[in-house]
């Protein structure tokens, strides 16, 4: 079988990819000024490429599997040239139209707008919907010093990606808009999945990466209980199925395992504690097949 051709982004994407799959098993080394990262997989060959043209090289099948923004997938135009296998959530952010805050949006659509941004076809799409005469002035980054509350600044709207919106309000601007949500994604070229040997382990690797990020979300308690506490306490724990259950030496009791997800962690000791728990103890989890 053919090695399988994965792209890694360079930047955040790279890093949250990177982490992913050092926790499935999968370890990379990439070398300085190098673009072809080694790896403990001898049937996965993997190469760095920007972000941008990740979903571009799949949908020309010259990879097979890859990790891009949604964003970039619907700005190259290629969402339905490539096969998205998942979304890792990794890096959640809105692609938004913003202007001054003191200006009007509906004041400034009346007029000719120019808008900053690097996503020309984005733009161009929402353009076309809100109907107003705008073009469109390439950004390469700190957009939004193209946008200023002056009659002299470059372009009156801004379009980009914001997660907490911080910045945006740093530099005084407001979001009138939002085009679309976008995070990072494992994309698939069509011809590998339509290889069935590619197929299966693009599929394995999805499977890994599910096992892995549902044991993020997850912890698992373990404590004992007492026999005359222990049904209170079986009918006020969550589990993912059901909890496991042993008993103690000498017949005291029992231990409980249960694996919960962590934001439930801060309201459930206290209430273990209440139906009868004692001893317990809560560590992370590796993996979670669910």
């Amino acid at each position: 079988m053919d090695k399988l051709k994965i792209l890694l982004a360079k930047g955040r994407i790279y890093e949250s990819v990177y982490e992913l799959l050092n926790d499935v098993g999968i370890s990379i080394y990439l070398p300085d000024r190098t673009y072809f990262p080694t790896t403990n997989q001898e049937d996965l060959a993997f190469q760095v490429v920007k972000p941008q043209i990740t979903s571009l090289l799949l949908a020309n099948n010259k990879a097979d599997l890859g990790f891009s923004g949604k964003d970039w997938v619907y700005e190259n135009g290629v969402e339905n040239d490539v096969v998205e296998i998942m979304d890792l959530g990794f890096d959640p952010v809105r692609i938004v139209a913003a202007i001054p805050e003191a200006r009007d949006f509906e004041k400034i659509l009346k007029g000719k707008v120019i808008i900053a941004t690097e996503y020309q076809n984005l733009s161009k799409k929402w353009v076309e919907e809100k109907k107003f005469d705008g073009t469109i002035f390439r950004t390469w980054g700190t957009s939004e010093g193209f946008v200023q509350d002056t009659d002299e600044s470059i372009a009156q709207i801004l379009i980009d990606n914001t997660s907490t919106g911080s910045s945006l309000k740093a530099n005084r601007l407001k979001i009138v808009d939002t085009l679309m949500e976008s995070s990072t994604r494992m994309y698939a070229s069509k011809e590998a999945m339509a290889n069935p040997e590619k197929k299966q382990k693009i599929m394995a690797l999805k499977m890994l990466f599910e096992t892995v990020l549902n044991a993020r979300s997850r912890v698992m308690l373990e404590m004992n209980v007492g026999k005359k506490d222990f049904d209170n306490l079986m009918k006020g724990i969550p589990s993912m199925k059901s909890p496991t259950v042993s008993p103690l030496f000498n017949d005291d009791g029992f231990a409980v395992k249960i694996a919960v997800k962590k934001s439930e962690v801060p309201t459930l000791l206290p209430k273990l504690q209440s139906l009868g728990a004692t001893d317990i103890v809560e560590y992370e989890l590796r993996k979670v097949m669910l």
